[in-house]
């Protein structure tokens, strides 16, 4: 019987220590993960505010290309 109990008692102090070292390993990323969505939150409110800028040939002064026209070829 003594056997039994220092076995159970080191595979309860074994899981014990499994899950402290997986619970440490995820709270240390934790920190990044939390940078990296204030990131893309970031980058997603400065996409968001962007206006669409006007198109090449409007500025040119040449009419825009109709969406079934193809470019000019150029020689």
């Amino acid at each position: 019987m003594d056997g039994a109990a220092i076995l159970l008692i080191l595979a309860v102090t074994g899981v014990a220590s499994i899950i402290l070292f997986s619970l440490k390993g995820l709270l240390d990323q934790l920190p990044d993960v939390i940078d990296s969505a204030g990131r893309a939150r970031d980058a997603w409110q400065r996409f968001r505010a962007l206006k669409p800028p006007p198109s090449l040939a409007s500025e040119e002064g040449q009419p825009a290309l109709e969406s079934d026209e193809e470019p000019p070829v150029a020689a």
